[in-house]
């Protein structure tokens, strides 16, 4: 018998305002979808759909090149 686990929903589809929201100078609602140490979450884990992952995933690059968005962070740092 097979465990069927909940299905995530895009929170993108649900609420059609949040994509105005992925835009790189919005680099607190980036932050989000980043790991405490500067990775990108995946989409399975957020439960964005690929699309709005790749813009995501785009846009956290042209944040950590303006430097408003860190590429690794330092531990010691804190």
């Amino acid at each position: 018998m097979a465990i069927l686990g909940k299905s995530k929903i895009c929170p993108f589809k649900e609420d059609p305002s949040l994509i105005k929201k992925i835009n790189y100078k919005e680099y607190k609602f980036l932050k989000k979808f980043i790991t405490d140490q500067g990775k990108i979450i995946p989409a399975h884990v957020t439960g964005v759909s690929a699309k709005y992952q790749r813009l995501i995933t785009s846009e956290i690059k042209k944040a950590r090149v303006l430097a408003l968005l860190p590429f690794v962070v330092d531990p010691r740092n804190n």
